[in-house]
């Protein structure tokens, strides 16, 4: 496995810092904020969403040509995300233009105008956009079982928002949702490349000189509890879709490394994966069928994910469920647990092999823990785990009484 030592700083206005230096020509920066769709209120539904959007449409000293062309004329990429708990503005680009990245970032951060024009015209293609996810049932239902999992909290709302809150926001709401969030006391950098830390951060202080330092900001609203269920619903075109899950360990609990484990064993992106060998290649009953565990500062939940033909949805949960009850009622031997542990370390690697993926993660860790595991670190916690504490993780959030499941039928 690849060997890195991130260095973590925090720049003189408070913004930090998580640098590495790596043997590349190209070079990658994020600026991760500490704001999502957790973050809004009822009637902001989408609004960070939809201020990703409109972050690219002009600053005090560039229109929005000038802002899409600053890093593609240089033949790099400039992008960004939008999640339940962070924003992620990013570019990839030669490491001669750092400079130009930083600036730009910087600049859309601190000095977006939000023109009117523009605002509407971007309304438009979120509109658009939220037409196509809900023609798209196999990714719809993964937001729809998100919103009865969470319900009537803003964990459970569409990172998209709906048609009536989209179109209704204005140029007041995106420059309020600035000030509360992009400070430079919620804002995260990070940066993958062949840059040296002291001219880094110089750049990095300069650029961000009048980004305001500190804001109010609401507290996000703790979930406290689920209620199960089980709905079929009549939203399929020729496959059928279903997903189920339940609650599971927060970020800040010390059993989230053991769960992803148990994750990863169960249905993770091996093609060994318990589900995998039981219900595609042994049975043939789904095309596609995956395992995941999403984490949040007070909570997680995990879930399954399967497509199939009608006619085999009962039979793939049924195969489904055997699985669940063997893991919560046999502990691993010994070799299962070290082959488990093996792979698990494997996929780590591979997600640090890409540069631009390791920036990302390198900066939603920070933003998330407020340091950085090393590779030592993170084996070390991997080897810790017992296959008495797997067993014990599967009796507890694998309980039938606490599975919900939402199924799309033709």
């Amino acid at each position: 496995m690849k060997a890195y030592q991130p260095i973590c700083e925090v720049l003189s206005n408070g913004t930090r810092l998580v640098y590495l230096k790596v043997p590349s020509q190209v070079a990658h920066l994020g600026f991760f904020f500490a704001a999502g769709s957790r973050h809004e209120s009822p009637e902001q539904i989408g609004l960070a969403h939809f201020l990703e959007h409109c972050l690219f449409k002009g600053t005090n000293k560039r229109k929005a040509l000038n802002i899409l062309s600053r890093i593609d004329a240089v033949g790099g990429e400039l992008n960004a995300y939008t999640a339940k708990e962070e924003m992620c503005l990013y570019a990839s680009f030669s490491k001669e233009h750092t400079q130009r990245a930083i600036d730009l970032l910087a600049d859309i951060s601190i000095n977006s105008t939000f023109p009117e024009k523009e605002i509407e015209k971007e309304k438009e293609v979120i509109l658009d956009e939220i037409n196509s996810y809900l023609d798209s049932p196999s990714d719809k239902i993964f937001d729809d079982f998100d919103a009865k999992l969470f319900a009537g909290h803003p964990l459970g709302q569409n990172i998209l928002g709906t048609k009536e809150s989209v179109t209704a926001f204005t140029q007041q709401d995106l420059q309020s949702y600035v000030q509360q969030y992009f400070t430079a006391d919620n804002l995260v950098v990070s940066f993958v490349g062949n840059v040296a830390l002291p001219r880094l951060k110089a750049l990095l202080e300069a650029a961000l000189a009048n980004m305001p330092l500190t804001a109010q900001r609401a507290t996000p609203h703790p979930f406290k509890q689920a209620q199960p269920f089980n709905e079929i619903l009549k939203e399929a075109n020729y496959q059928a879709h279903a997903v189920l899950g339940g609650l599971a360990p927060s970020y800040h609990q010390d059993e989230r490394v053991a769960m992803s484990l148990l994750i990863n064993i169960l249905g993770g992106p091996a093609l060994n994966s318990r589900l995998n060998i039981s219900i595609r290649e042994r049975y043939g009953y789904a095309y596609s069928i995956e395992a995941n565990y999403h984490t949040f500062a007070d909570t997680g939940y995990w879930q399954i994910y399967f497509g199939s033909e009608a006619k085999n949805v009962n039979k793939t949960l049924l195969l489904i469920a055997k699985e669940l009850e063997k893991l919560a009622v046999k502990p691993l031997t010994a070799s299962q647990l070290a082959q488990a542990k093996k792979q698990y370390k494997g996929h780590l690697a591979l997600s640090m092999d890409v540069n631009s993926g390791l920036m990302q993660g390198l900066g939603k860790s920070m933003l998330a823990f407020g340091q950085i595991d090393t590779i030592a670190e993170m084996h070390q916690a991997i080897d810790k785990i017992s296959a008495e504490e797997i067993q014990a993780l599967a009796e507890q959030y694998f309980k039938n009484e606490q599975i919900s499941s939402l199924i799309f039928d033709v």
